[in-house]
């Protein structure tokens, strides 16, 4: 491109000369060595190319500013491109401006692969989201599908108007055998007052045909509650309470003491159970106390009134060493949960055991176990080995769950009153470390 540019300054500039020198000579017999028609322009003298000139002037000038033009955008075009080869050269070192008004084509470039790139992974992370959406969806269906089920089979269940609310007799008192005194002749729910009690909390009496009433302050029947339950619940009770007395609950050990201590008259405390053959068999137990709370709730009582289910308050030889019916004995002993450990055994019985009650080093008889269905159980079907169930050692195994038990309270001076009880006489059947291991 360099050496057409210098070729055409040449042509151009020998014009030129001539046009300037010999531009204002007229051809006649003195200039113009040969007149000779052959030769007409082509004359070898300057005769013809100044008649060729002041011919065709003005279309040669035309000409002329053409190729000047086509000369100027030349040589800026050679600049331009002598710019961008060096640039392309230094890639990669140091970086160089562009000319103004141009962007850096290398530039560009990576500013459209780092747009593709960053468009690439929102499509990414769009694709994902949209993975776990649909995920968190088929979820969300199989949960309706599974509720609507369930609505089908409470719809099912619930062919009868619901009952939104509990029948609650009437009469209120200290404890229910007050109640009774008032005049109460169903068993069923009431509210009690005991003397220092802050306010009334309801209870189930059972009150029978003379007039003697039980305050009901556990039951057991179908496995339906779990007791398992830390201080708190034990202190405040758990479970349901129902009109029928068909329901698993512990009163609370805070109600239990305030009923057990708030007169100088004792309670009879009456421990019912029954096996999974139907026998039924009581132990009952004089001036029933449970202390406060800050005392850890202490069991205690005078003595062991009777009862064909035997003393497992006092403790149970199971044979394994000489103290075993000292370090399962339950008077004196303060109440245990997993979460509060107040017992004499170097680890937590009510821990191991699953459920709060007064241990010793661990028991002999043990209300709130695990209920286990068909009474018998063994070492394999517990955790740890320990008996955990529902026993009474004294009446039946300690490898044996009761299917109902339950604990009620009565004035002593109404101890006696009993017109409907009628118990088998079924005798008692009864490793180191606990007492009752």
């Amino acid at each position: 491109m360099t050496r057409l540019y210098h070729q055409g300054v040449l042509f151009l500039q020998s014009i030129l000369l001539f046009s300037s020198t010999y531009s204002s000579l007229v051809p006649n017999t003195d200039n113009c060595c040969i007149l000779d028609d052959r030769f007409g322009e082509y004359c070898p003298t300057t005769c013809g190319v100044s008649d060729f000139l002041n011919t065709y002037y003005t279309e040669v000038d035309t000409d002329l500013q053409y190729f000047e033009g086509l000369l100027n955008q030349i040589r800026n075009d050679t600049t331009t491109t002598t710019v961008i080869v060096t640039d392309m050269q230094q890639v990669g070192t140091k970086p160089q401006a562009a000319p103004q008004g141009m962007k850096d084509p290398t530039q560009k470039s990576r500013t459209m692969l780092d747009e593709i790139t960053r468009y690439e992974r929102t499509i990414t992370e769009n694709e994902r989201i949209i993975q776990e959406l649909q995920e968190i969806l088929n979820s969300n269906s199989q949960k309706i599908t599974l509720l609507k089920q369930k609505i089908s089979v409470l719809e099912n269940q619930c062919q009868q108007p619901c009952k939104d609310t509990v029948e609650i007799q009437e009469f209120t008192g200290k404890d229910c055998q007050e109640v009774a005194n008032k005049g109460a002749r169903t068993s069923g729910l009431y509210y009690v007052k005991p003397l220092k009690a802050k306010q009334q909390f309801l209870v189930y009496c059972e009150i029978q045909p003379s007039g003697a009433a039980w305050t009901v302050l556990q039951r057991r029947l179908d496995g339906s509650v779990d007791f398992n339950k830390n201080w708190i619940q034990y202190k405040e009770g758990f479970g349901y309470l129902s009109p029928t007395d068909t329901t698993e609950y512990w009163l609370g050990n805070e109600k239990i003491h305030l009923l057990s201590t708030q007169s100088t008259t004792p309670y009879v405390l009456r421990i019912e159970l029954e096996d999974w053959s139907g026998h039924k068999s009581v132990a009952d137990y004089s001036t029933f106390r449970l202390g406060a709370e800050k005392d850890k709730y202490r069991l205690t009582y005078a003595y062991f009134l009777g009862g064909d289910a035997g003393d497992a308050f006092d403790g149970f030889d199971f044979g394994d060493d000489p103290s075993d019916k000292f370090y399962t004995s339950h008077n004196g002993m303060q109440f245990s949960t997993f979460d509060k450990d107040n017992d004499r055994f170097d680890g937590n019985c009510a821990e191991q055991d699953g459920s709060g009650w007064w241990m010793n080093r661990c028991h002999a008889g043990h209300l709130n176990g695990k209920y286990y269905p068909d009474g018998t159980y063994s070492e394999s079907d517990t955790t740890g080995g320990y008996d955990n169930g529902i026993i009474w050692a004294t009446w039946r195994s300690r490898w044996y769950s009761m299917k109902k038990a339950s604990m009620k309270i009565i004035p002593l001076s109404r101890y006696g009153d009993n017109d409907d009880q009628q118990f088998s006489k079924d005798g008692k059947v009864g490793t180191q470390g606990r007492g009752d291991f």
